[in-house]
């Protein structure tokens, strides 16, 4: 996960890019409403998903791992009155001392665990965390065909105004997928301009980890987990091949201590 600092160094920049997507956040009030007790947002990163849970009354413990997202989370919640207890900590390492009945990672951040062991680190502290019958959420990419060809070439994303300067940002990405070790590397150029002269660019590096729906379901009934409904999106679709998204709607069951 450390390796993967620079594309969340400027958290206004992240909420410019990624703010206005709600599809997951849909979906997680209609399952918060089943649960009580406090929820825990892994990865929250600004509070994009966090937020609006609270919005709706409930209690919400965000945990991240840097601390420039949770500080723009913290300024954002005040703004609106609401209390939520942020964490600065790592979630392959979560210690909370605390259970819940409602724990989710979206964003597609599991993709950020780049090794076996941090999958399996990050998965033991949910199941440690969740209480017996609990829900756990986790929503990630679909490794698609599409999604895993290299694209070497600089392929445009999306573009978008800042409201302030007036100033268009277009941001492109080229991509190398490494399938030995599934592992997508990423490199994003966001080309800010005043209407057709390009005034800077920035780069950053992010490497993701992709999982096969096999490999998925393996990962989480090894760890305790008993998978209630998978989607292939957040609208519910049925997963094929054609997804975008694996989402997987899992309860908490007794680990068996034979292998």
């Amino acid at each position: 996960m450390l390796t993967n600092l620079e594309e969340y160094n400027n958290p206004l920049l992240y909420d410019d890019e990624n703010e206005q997507y709600t599809e997951d956040v849909a979906f997680l009030l209609t399952e918060a409403a089943k649960e009580s007790g406090i929820i825990l947002d892994l990865a929250c990163g600004t509070g994009r998903a966090t937020i609006p849970l609270a919005k709706a009354g409930h209690s919400l413990i965000g945990v991240d791992i840097h601390p420039s997202m949770l500080q723009e989370a913290q300024k954002k919640a005040e703004a609106l009155k609401l209390s939520v207890n942020w964490v600065e900590q790592d979630c392959t390492k979560l210690d909370l001392k605390i259970k819940s009945n409602f724990i989710y990672i979206v964003g597609n951040s599991f993709q950020h665990f780049l090794t076996n062991e941090e999958q399996h680190a990050f998965l033991s502290g949910v199941h440690t965390h969740l209480n017996e019958g609990g829900t756990f959420i986790v929503g990630i990419r679909f490794p698609s065909i599409e999604e895993l060809t290299s694209t070497e070439a600089e392929e445009y994303w999306k573009g978008y105004q800042d409201p302030d300067t007036r100033y268009t940002t277009d941001v492109y990405i080229s991509s190398h997928y490494d399938a030995i070790k599934q592992i997508q590397h990423n490199l994003t150029t966001r080309k800010i301009r005043d209407h057709e002269k390009i005034i800077k660019e920035i780069t950053s590096k992010i490497d993701l980890r992709y999982t096969f729906p096999k490999e998925m379901e393996h990962l989480l009934t090894r760890s305790g987990f008993m998978i209630t409904n998978v989607y292939g999106d957040w609208k519910k679709s049925a997963l094929t091949n054609q997804s975008t998204q694996m989402i997987y709607v899992c309860k908490k069951q007794r680990v068996n201590s034979t292998p």
